[in-house]
C-alpha cells in the first residue's frame, strides 16, 4: 500500500447566517475589509460586516475579476493607506477577492515585495502573512481553503501562482445565503470550476484517499445539484448543496493542486478571454477519456461518480456540459486545431500539467 499525507489547517464555519460569526473570529483585532466595488449588494454586505464587527481600519474595494499586477498595485496602496495597520483581513467575495487577500497578506501593502518573489528575484523570507478570514460569496473557487492565489501579468501574458503554506486563511465562513444574488452565468462558471477542481484532483499524481473522498462527493453533488440550481437561482437549499460541494472540491485540490484541464485554461483565458470556469471545464470529457485505465485508484474514484462504464461516463459528462450550453470543442472558443495542440504541449510542461497522470498521445487522441 502506498503512503500518503493530507493536511488542511483552515477552520470552517458553514451554514445559513454564518456571516454573523465574523466578530467572534476577529476577536477584537483591527481588520481590513476587502470586497468588490461595482455591485450595490456589496455595499449592503459592507454595512452588515461593520455592524457585526465594528468599523474596519481600512476598506479596500479595488478588486479585479482576474487579479493582475497593475490592479494589485492599486489594492496594495489602498491597504497601506489606513492610519493604523490592520491585524487581519476579512475577504468578502469570490475567488478574486480571496486571492487578492492572500497578496495583501504577503505584501504588507507593498506589491513590489510579492512581484519580486513571483518573478524569482527574492525569497519567501521577504513575504509577510497577515491572518485572513475568508467569506466566499460564490460557490466554486475553493480559495477559502487553499494556500495559493492566481496572479496575472496581463502585460506580459503570464500567469503566476503565489503559493505559500502560511497563506491558508485562518478561518473560512461559508454562508450559502450570500450566494443567492449571484447571477446565472456566474453560478454556472463557478460551479463548473468546482467540478473541475474535484475531477482534476482525481487524475492527479498527488491524489490520496482523503482528497478522493472529498472529490467524489463534490463532483457527484455538482452533477446533481447544479442544473436545477440554474433553473431556480433563489433556492437556498440548492445553493447550500453547491456551496458544500465547492468547499469539498477545495479540500480535495488543496492537497493535490489541479492538473491538465486547468493548465490548458490559462491559455484560453489569457489569449481568448474565456471565463475561467468555462475554460477549465470544457475539456474535462476529453481529459477523462484519456485517463481511463491508466491508474486503478483514479478509475475507482471515477466509477464512484459515473458508474462502472467510464467511457459512457465521459459521454455523460460531455452531455452534462452541452446541456448547460458549454461546448466541449476547443475550436468553438476561437482556437485553431494547431494552436490547441501547441497549447496541450505547453500545458503538459507546466506545473499543473506535470500533476496529470495521463500521456500526451492519449490526450491528443481524446481531443481529436
Amino acid at each position: 500500500m502506498s503512503s500518503w499525507t493530507y493536511s488542511n489547517p483552515v477552520a470552517l464555519t458553514f451554514g445559513e447566517g454564518a456571516i454573523a460569526a465574523i466578530a467572534e473570529k476577529l476577536a477584537g483585532r483591527r481588520y481590513c475589509l476587502l470586497t468588490y466595488n461595482d455591485n450595490p449588494y456589496f455595499d449592503t454586505l459592507v454595512e452588515q460586516v461593520t455592524r457585526e464587527a465594528g468599523p474596519a481600519a481600512v476598506i479596500v474595494r479595488d478588486v479585479e475579476p482576474n487579479p493582475s499586477f497593475n490592479g494589485l498595485r492599486v489594492a496594495c496602496r489602498g491597504f497601506g493607506a489606513g492610519l493604523q495597520a490592520p491585524e487581519a483581513i476579512v475577504a468578502l467575495g469570490g475567488g478574486s477577492v480571496i486571492d487578492t487577500a492572500k497578496v495583501l497578506s504577503a505584501s504588507g501593502g507593498d506589491f513590489a515585495r510579492v512581484q519580486a518573489f513571483l518573478e524569482g528575484r527574492s525569497g519567501a523570507w521577504t513575504l509577510l502573512n497577515l491572518p485572513i478570514i475568508a467569506v466566499p460569496t460564490t460557490a466554486g473557487t475553493g480559495s477559502e481553503v487553499t494556500s495559493w492565489a492566481t496572479v496575472w501579468d496581463t502585460d506580459a501574458k503570464k500567469k503566476y501562482s503565489l503559493a505559500r503554506p502560511n497563506l491558508y486563511p485562518e478561518h473560512a465562513i461559508v454562508d450559502p445565503e450570500l450566494t443567492l444574488r449571484v447571477p446565472r452565468a456566474l453560478t454556472l462558471s463557478t460551479g463548473l470550476d468546482a467540478l473541475s477542481h474535484a475531477l482534476e484532483s482525481i487524475w492527479n499524481v498527488n491524489a490520496n484517499p482523503v482528497s478522493a473522498n472529498h472529490a467524489v462527493f463534490a463532483a457527484s453533488e455538482i452533477l446533481m445539484a447544479l442544473p436545477p440550481l440554474l433553473r431556480r437561482l433563489d433556492d437556498v437549499a440548492l445553493r447550500a448543496r453547491v456551496a458544500r460541494a465547492s468547499l469539498s472540491a477545495g479540500l480535495a485540490f488543496s492537497n493535490t493542486k489541479t492538473a491538465l484541464a486547468h493548465s490548458l485554461s490559462y491559455y484560453l483565458t489569457l489569449h481568448h478571454g474565456t471565463v475561467h470556469g468555462i475554460a477549465c471545464s470544457f475539456s474535462l470529457p476529453a481529459v477523462m477519456r484519456s485517463v481511463i485505465g491508466k491508474d486503478e485508484a483514479c478509475d475507482a474514484a471515477l466509477k464512484r461518480i459515473f458508474g462502472d462504464d467510464l467511457a459512457q461516463g465521459a459521454d455523460l459528462l460531455d452531455g452534462f456540459l452541452t446541456a448547460l450550453g458549454v461546448s466541449t470543442r476547443a475550436t468553438d472558443y476561437g482556437v485553431t486545431r494547431e494552436n490547441w495542440i501547441g497549447a496541450i504541449d505547453e500545458a503538459l510542461k507546466g506545473e499543473r500539467g506535470r500533476n496529470f497522470i495521463g500521456s500526451r498521445d492519449a490526450v491528443l487522441a481524446a481531443a481529436a
